[in-house]
């Protein structure tokens, strides 16, 4: 009897789902926005040229990315099962690269950012490893549970802006401002996010918001998580006696208001996969407003 033998893997296929495994777009991302943030809003901004250049700044951004691409690995290594039904053509581990490779680099990934952090201060390594210690429990357990995983990867999203104010303290208070704004959109996301993924998550056994509520009161709870974030964004505005940002947060009404309106609408898959992106781009609006604060 012939078996069939297992597709070789070439290096383009290796490095390709590698790239994809550890979400290299999104840790450019994360990057980026946290020396638009140091330039922008701490400042300050005439010195662009040597905030690029400064070794700390570099560090402390590295040890962010690494901890997060560490935190994509071990959530796909954990939702092996639940990405094939989701996501088939995502599945990286297991198919480009071995179970024991991923949990190597996971590790290893842990080990660097930690250490990265040291290097700065004693406080951006433990709030680091506890940065870790929370993704982990994450990918094993908690996101499998009803609005708790939501909201541990919103904090760890708010996280990465605040923790440049531990060795850079200047304007904490508009730094924090725009970590609350990031905790907002991603906590509305990751739920939407839910609401896509909804069958392959029930298929193993994961109890989140749209599987024990049902898609018609997740929207329900979504409304009143808008509903805080818009609030919330002007009183911290309006504490700081800020007029320009309450005129830029007034502008991104339009497309929260618009997000509202489709996700009234929307009952498939696509619909909530276009919402997510629309989270995104919510996101991106949002921090661009940082070259007017």
């Amino acid at each position: 009897m012939n078996v069939s033998a297992r597709p070789k893997v070439t290096l383009r296929d290796f490095v390709a789902g590698s790239v994809r495994l550890v979400r290299m777009t999104n840790l450019v991302i994360v990057a980026i926005t946290q020396y638009l943030t140091r330039i922008l809003l701490i400042g300050p901004r005439q010195d662009w040229r040597q905030i690029i250049a400064d070794p700390n700044m570099f560090f402390l951004s590295l040890s962010t990315v690494c901890i997060a691409a560490a935190g994509y690995i071990i959530n796909d290594y954990f939702d092996i099962k639940i990405d094939i039904v989701n996501k088939p053509e995502r599945v990286v581990v297991g198919r480009y690269l071995k179970r024991r490779w991923a949990m190597g680099a996971h590790q290893v990934l842990n080990v660097f950012g930690a250490l990265l952090g040291l290097l700065i201060s004693y406080w951006v390594f433990l709030i680091n490893v506890f940065s870790i210690t929370l993704l982990w429990f994450y990918s094993e357990r908690f996101k499998r549970k009803p609005f708790i995983g939501n909201f541990i990867v919103s904090l760890l999203t708010g996280f990465s802006l605040l923790i440049l104010t531990i060795y850079y303290p200047a304007n904490r208070h508009l730094v924090f401002i725009y970590a609350v704004f990031s905790f907002f959109i991603s906590l509305i996301r990751e739920i939407i996010k839910d609401m896509e993924d909804i069958r392959g998550d029930e298929a193993h056994g994961c109890r989140t918001l749209p599987i024990i509520w049902g898609i018609r009161r997740t929207k329900n709870f979504l409304y009143g998580v808008v509903a805080l974030f818009v609030v919330t964004l002007f009183l911290m505005a309006k504490v700081l006696h800020n007029n320009t940002l309450s005129i830029l947060f007034l502008l991104l009404l339009l497309p929260i208001c618009w997000l509202v309106y489709n996700l009234s609408k929307s009952d498939t898959r696509r619909d909530f996969k276009e919402l997510s992106t629309l989270c995104k781009i919510i996101m991106l609006l949002g921090l661009l407003t940082m070259i007017w604060t």
